[in-house]
């Protein structure tokens, strides 16, 4: 077993992502994810491999779709607004069908907001961001050992099933600083595909486009894209649950809420109140047939976010109406804490 180390969740993302394989990174500075290129424009060059901060986000995320069409393990990453920026790109490399990963570290918002912590962009991640019907697989940690293990991860996700794959952290789980045991074996094989654009020297051409003027042509590109999405859905749904049997109030929570969720069940059933927590991994696919099972026990459930209520959306539609679905939640850098949301508990259960 290899030792842990005490690095921030920026630093851990971005020894899973050397580890996995990655050969480019592109980005451009912005709090509260500076850690990442900062760290990858010591590592990357030593490791002989390709950093790049480039002149905007929106120059750095069209660089990993182009390393990323040759087949080379590409990603950038960037806090809120500079996601924003990268959207057309990702667009892009969703109708191309680019394997590539982008990293959010959210702050608070919209506009400049601010550089606290925030979970402000499950919209624009799981909903698509960009223009056109596309979806992005979501990866969503809750410390820096998942960091760590999920950057290391999307990049076969991205592969297996030829799709961007974001990871959506927050600040705080970005900041701050735990043990991280690295125990990921390095990935160092190239294997080309046969869409990879690596010079046509010896063999036929190859195009990789979204440009598809042709009549109808669009269309069934649209429909193979939505068959790989439900083929998606019903391979990598990933969840956790902690004391859901017989609990009479359900918390679902991401990210760090999901943390501090954790710890509010704990105090609740200390307090003899019947909580439990259901916290999805991957925001898309969302885990929407658990969510649906755990309600048809009766239990209620509450949302706890940091913004003014998007994930809840999504555990509504899951629901389905067969029980309350409640939010407690802020924004702007702010925390909910595990009393407030064992007084929130406690007032549903009334």
């Amino acid at each position: 077993m290899s030792k842990k180390v005490l690095v921030k969740g920026n630093v851990a993302l971005c020894e899973g992502a050397i580890a996995a394989g990655l050969k480019s990174y592109f980005g451009y500075p912005i709090t509260p994810q500076n850690e990442v290129p900062a760290y990858l424009s010591r590592k990357m060059v030593e490791l002989n491999r390709v950093f790049v901060q480039a002149e905007s986000e929106i120059a750095a995320a069209n660089m990993v779709l182009g390393a990323a069409v040759t087949g080379a393990r590409a990603m950038t990453s960037s806090s809120s607004p500079g996601i924003s920026l990268k959207q057309e790109a990702i667009s892009y490399m969703a109708g191309m069908q680019i394997p590539a990963l982008i990293v959010n570290v959210q702050r608070g918002g919209p506009g400049l907001g601010n550089i606290s912590g925030s979970q402000s962009d499950y919209f624009q991640a799981v909903k698509g961001g960009g223009h056109g019907d596309y979806k992005l697989i979501v990866l969503a940690p809750n410390s820096a050992q998942e960091m760590y293990e999920m950057a290391y991860d999307a990049f076969d996700l991205a592969e297996k099933y030829r799709t961007p794959v974001m990871i959506l952290a927050d600040g705080i789980v970005g900041q701050m600083m735990e043990p991280v045991e690295f125990n990921k074996p390095e990935r160092k094989d190239f294997v080309e595909k046969d869409w990879h654009l690596t010079g046509c020297k010896g063999r036929h051409p190859r195009s990789v486009q979204s440009l598809l003027m042709k009549d109808g042509v669009l269309e069934r590109h649209n429909i193979n894209l939505q068959e790989k999405y439900k083929k998606i859905s019903g391979n990598e749904i990933q969840f956790e649950k902690f004391m859901t049997d017989s609990a009479e109030i359900i918390i679902a929570a991401y990210g760090i809420s999901s943390r501090i969720a954790k710890s509010a069940v704990k105090l609740a059933r200390k307090e003899g109140l019947k909580a439990g927590l259901l916290r999805p991994k991957t925001l898309w696919p969302f885990p929407s047939n658990e969510i649906s099972l755990l309600a048809d026990s009766g239990a209620k459930f509450l949302s706890v976010e940091l913004s003014h209520g998007q994930m809840v959306e999504d555990v509504r539609l899951a629901v389905n109406g067969k029980t309350q679905v409640e939010f407690l939640g802020k924004a702007g850098g702010a925390i909910v804490t595990e009393r407030e949301i064992v007084a929130k508990i406690k007032e549903m259960i009334k």
